[in-house]
Parts: structure tokens; sequence; C-alpha cells
């Protein structure tokens, strides 16, 4: 076979499966913007919260066994972290033998997972789900998308790798997408699975493993180093096959879909389309600066989650390294900042270790309850610098959340501010500590101290700034970015580097990867710039470049208002572009012709019993240069 084939059948299957691809971002550009009156976010599957549970992979690596596995399940029962929300039983990679070439089908480990092994001599994943069920949990399974695993793209002689010919050492969804699906959901009874990418990006020439025979080559489909080489199209097309199957072999919807390529292809742009959650990172690793990294990656991204499709910065490292039962400060911020961006709470850790602290931070109801929550709105940054941070979340009963966060590895003082809460800030705000339970007040300000690494964790009441409703960018989990303006996509500079554990020091330092770079923001120009119209700032706002289409569930709200214009950060300043505010694919209003410049105009309508909101920005002409727009006071009255 030509060693190009990977990538020739991944092009005719692009072709074959249209309807699954979600536009790029120069083909939205070039497309029309017109509204079509639905929410076009992902909502099959089972994410309607983000999901909760555990995996073996942060624990285990590739060393998995059922005994390790069931243990940590039973933990999970007899602790009440199951009662808590922890339902999910994933086993990562290294559960599989070798695929049989004669039936294409998988062969299961019974070494290590020996309930596997039948009477007939064949192997079956379905005694160790009926185990899990029976426990009331349910249970994951993990893939690649390529030929070969993450283990044995880049474990080479780790325990458990996949043995027999090269062929059968091909365990990976590559060709065997509705086979494998129909048998880890139709007949195993899975009900999460995880897919990773690794097989579309380590298994070329200078693979090792490769060179010598071990394995085919699979021409990559994804340069992790450079997007310009990915081909994003045929990444998509099997990521799409994949959602595909899932449905025909569970057409009831049970099931949720774990995309895993770690922030690249300029997965942004379509994965809120295709997937319940999404890799936004590489690895996590047990080191602060690597939970830094991770946190960035998804942090400034609240508009690109929603209900059924959320960010991922990977697994909880709670209980290890620098989050381990020494370091408890830093192990409560780590699941503090996860609870609040809504990122799936899947504890990475082998409980039979755990101690009783250890225990409380993963099991602590309060802070679980953000994460929970069934507003759906990841929390939004509302203060930001590379030492302090504040990040706020707007619940369903009206109160907020709010996490008073120190970077560094010095003790700080933080002053939150009754104005960065959205709040009266003549009025009295109330907070509840949800890690010490403390309660207290303030009027205007108050003052913090934190310690190093420190989170300050608060539930909290007070009187809204805009009484009569919310801003939009208050309610992050009603809007889905369908076109975010972005022509080229770029790596988000504003990710913490941290030094790489599996490589060190070696090399030349990673790089940004993640292609968010101008994306729609809260509170912010696409670019982390002020909002600001002619000289005049907003606080509250929705940050985008024009070109775009951003989708707003309104039911429940009457009102629509804005103050839009041309944002102060444009380079473009000769581009005209234009405002327009659908509604269930109707237009209600439109603003003139705008340039930079210019004063900001109101927008606003009726909404009357609609349901779908969506705000179009468009150029009067086409244009290389994104021009960033602002909606100012964006905001859904009552």
């Amino acid at each position: 076979m030509s060693l190009t084939r990977p990538r020739a059948l991944a092009r005719l299957l692009a072709a074959a499966l249209p309807a699954l691809l979600a536009m790029t971002p120069l083909q939205a550009q070039e497309q029309p913007l017109e509204p079509t009156g639905e929410w076009t976010a992902y909502s099959q599957g089972q994410a309607q919260l983000p999901p909760m549970g555990w995996n073996s992979w942060n624990a285990f690596y590739l060393d998995i066994d059922e005994e390790k596995v069931m243990a940590n399940a039973r933990i999970i029962v007899d602790s009440g972290l199951a009662k808590a929300g922890y339902r999910y039983i994933n086993i990562d990679d290294g559960w599989w033998l070798k695929r049989d070439t004669q039936t294409g089908r998988m062969v299961v480990r019974t070494t290590t997972f020996p309930s596997a092994a039948l009477p007939d001599g064949s192997t079956s994943l379905r005694p160790f789900t009926d185990r899990v069920h029976a426990m009331g949990l349910k249970a994951g399974i993990y893939t690649d998308i390529g030929r070969n695993s993450c283990g044995q793209t880049f474990g080479h002689g780790s325990p458990n790798n996949p043995v027999g010919t090269l062929a059968e050492r091909e365990i990976g969804l590559y060709g065997h997408v509705d086979q494998d699906i129909g048998l880890y959901f139709g007949e195993w009874g899975f009900d999460y699975i995880k897919v990773d990418g690794c097989g579309i990006r380590g298994m070329g020439a200078d693979n090792p493993n490769v060179a010598n025979g071990t394995y085919r080559e699979f021409a990559p489909l994804i340069d992790f180093d450079s997007l310009t080489a990915t081909d994003i199209p045929a990444v998509q097309a099997l990521f799409g096959e994949v959602g595909a199957a899932l449905f025909r072999h569970n057409p009831d919807g049970d099931f949720l879909f774990s995309i895993c390529i770690w922030g690249s292809a300029d997965v942004r742009s379509w994965a809120s389309r295709y997937g319940n959650i999404s890799r936004t990172s590489e690895d996590i690793g047990p080191y602060w600066g690597r939970m830094l990294h991770n946190l960035d990656s998804a942090a400034r991204r609240p508009l690109y989650a929603q209900p059924g499709s959320w960010n991922d910065p990977d697994m909880l490292f709670v209980g290890t390294g620098d989050f381990d039962a020494a370091h408890l400060t830093e192990a409560r911020s780590h699941f503090s900042l996860w609870a609040m961006i809504n990122a799936p709470l899947i504890i990475g850790y082998d409980l039979r270790k755990a101690t009783p602290e250890l225990m409380a931070i993963l099991g602590n109801r309060d802070v679980i309850a953000l994460n929970q929550d069934p507003g759906g709105h990841q929390a939004a940054l509302t203060y930001d610098s590379d030492e302090v941070q504040v990040y706020l979340k707007t619940l369903a009963n009206g109160d907020k959340a709010v996490a008073v966060f120190n970077r560094s590895d010095r003790p700080l003082e933080a002053v939150l501010t009754a104005q960065q809460m959205k709040y009266d800030p003549a009025a009295p705000v109330t907070l509840t500590d949800l890690w010490s339970g403390e309660a207290s007040s303030f009027t205007g300000e108050q003052r913090f101290g934190l310690a190093a690494h420190e989170t300050r964790l608060f539930r909290s009441k007070g009187t809204r700034e805009l009484p009569e409703g919310h801003y939009l960018s208050e309610l992050p989990g009603l809007i889905h970015p369908a076109v975010d303006g972005v022509v080229r996509p770029e790596p988000d500079p504003s990710i913490h580097r941290a030094v790489v554990h599996w490589s060190g020091t070696r090399g030349n330092g990673e790089r940004p990867r993640y292609a968010g770079w101008g994306g729609a923001q809260a509170d912010a120009s696409p670019h982390l710039q002020v909002l600001r119209i002619a000289n005049r700032e907003y606080a509250s706002g929705i940050g985008v470049l024009a070109n775009s289409r951003l989708e707003v569930r309104s039911e429940g709200y009457r009102r629509f208002r804005a103050e839009v214009g041309v944002d102060d950060s444009a380079l473009n300043k000769d581009q005209q572009v234009r405002f327009e505010l659908y509604g269930d694919g109707k237009l209600l209003a439109r603003s003139e012709w705008m340039r930079f410049g210019e004063a900001a105009r109101a927008l606003q309508a009726d909404l009357g019993s609609t349901r779908l909101l969506e705000l179009v920005v468009r150029t009067a002409e086409p244009t290389d240069t994104p021009v960033p727009v602002t909606w100012g006071k964006a905001a859904l009255l009552r």
C-alpha cells in the first residue's frame, strides 16, 4: 500500500460525509452568514452537565488491570463519591491484546482482564461493564482515531502494548469505525468513549518503530507544530465518522463522545458540533506549571462551552506530585478551578492510596455543585493577570460563584470588587467560603490575603448591576459561536508555557499550539484588549471578529439591547461593518454601516416568544484583515 494511502482515504471519507463536516473558518468567511434559526452546537450524547468519574491513565498509564480498576470503582461507591456525582469508570490505553485479522474483532488481554475470557475461547469486556453497571456506575473505553494508540506511538516498550503481527497490532479505529463502535457500545455495553489522535499524528516515517518495521507508516494528518501542514478537513471527517457510528449504535443517545486531539487541527472551530468534550491542550502533569498551561488552554474561551459540549483541559491530578497530600493548597486550587471552568471532573489517581484530606477535596459537594450547576455557564475571567486572576460564574438560581486565584509562588494581596462581580457597588455582597464554610459580607470591595498558589472560592449573593436581566457575558452557556470570524487560525500566545515533564528542557521548549487566538471573548476584545468603541470603554460585552454569527438561546427573555461598533483595537480602519440581529431566523434589527472611530450605536429588539437569537456582523467588502467588533453591554432583559 502506498505510504500516502491514509491521507487519500481520509480525503475520500471527507467527500462521503459532507453533512458531518463543519466549515473551516476560511470556508465560513467565504460563505453567507445567513441565520439558520437553529442551535447547532452538539446535542447528542449524555453531557448536559460536565461528566464526572475516574480514569486509569494518570494513575497507572498502560499498566492497568481489572483488579485496579474495580478496586477504584468500589472506593468511589463506598466513599460516597458516586452519590456526589462521579459515575464514569473509564479504562484508558492498555486493555487490548490485538486485533483478530480474520474477523477484525478486538481481542482483550485476559491476563489483565480475566473476566473477559469466555468459555468458547473468545473475549469480551461485557462481563466488565456488567460489573460496573451493577454498582450503579457507567463504563468508558479508550481508542484512537488512527491505526495505533498513543501507547504504541510514544510509549515504546511499555507494558500492555498490543502484540502479534503488524496487522494484529493495529487496534485503532481507522478502517474499523463501525465495527469497533458496534462492538464497544452495542455488544460490550460501554457508555463513554475517549478517542485519541496519536495514530494520525506520530506514526510517520520518523517514528523509530515505524522505521524498524514494528508498525506501519501513517502519513500524519496532524502536524502538531504547524496548523498549515495539518489536514483539518480530513481530521474532521474521521471524527465525524465516529460521531455518526455512535448515533447509529446508540439511537437513544446514551453515550458520551470525548475528542482528544489536544487543541490541534483548529478543533476550536468545529469540536462544539462534533462531540461532548474536547481536549484543549496536551496531557496534564502533576506539576504546578503544567496545571497552569492546561487551565489557560480552556479558561479564556467560556463562549466555546455549552451544555452538551464542554472544554476539556484534561483529567484531575489531585493526589499526585504538586497536588498530593503534602500540597493541599495546590490540590484545592486545581479542583476549584476545574469546577469553575466546567471541566470534566475525571479523577486520575489510585484512590486506594488517598488520604482522608484528599478524599474530602474530591468529595466537596459545594464545589462540585458549581461544576454541575444546571445553568451550564463556564466561569469567565473578570480580572486577568500573570499573578492573580478572578473567575466569575453565574449560577442557575441567580447566585454567583467567584474564585480569587494566586497563580504565583509567593503570598499576595488581592482586592475583589462588587463591580467585578457585576453587582451594585453600593449594595452589600455576601460570601460563603466553599472550603471553610465561613460567611462574610462587604460593600464596594473586599481585600484578601492569598497564600502562594491559593484559590479563595466563594458562593455569593448581591444586587445585580443589571437587575432586569443579564449581560450576555454572564451567560456563556447560552452562546454558541457558530462562526467566529477567524480567517487564519493562529496559536494562542496567552497560554502559560511550562517545562514539559516528558522531555524536560531538551529541545527549544513547547510553543503555543491551541488555535484560539482571535476567537470570541466575554468582556474582552478577540485579542484580549479592553472592549472600547470610539474611546468609550465597556466593562461588559462580547468581543468578536466581524463576519461572525453567534447563536444565543433567548427563551424566557423579552428584550435584547446592545451598543455596537468597531472596536478601537482594529488595525483595519477603513472597512465598514454592519450589525444584524435575528430571532428564530427572522431579521429583528440592523445597524447602519459603521467604521472605525464612529460612536457606538444602539441595537435593540423586542423578542416576544423568540427562542434563538443570532448576532451577525458583516463587512462591506471581503477582507483578509479581520475587524474586531464589540457588542457593548449586550444584554438579555426580562
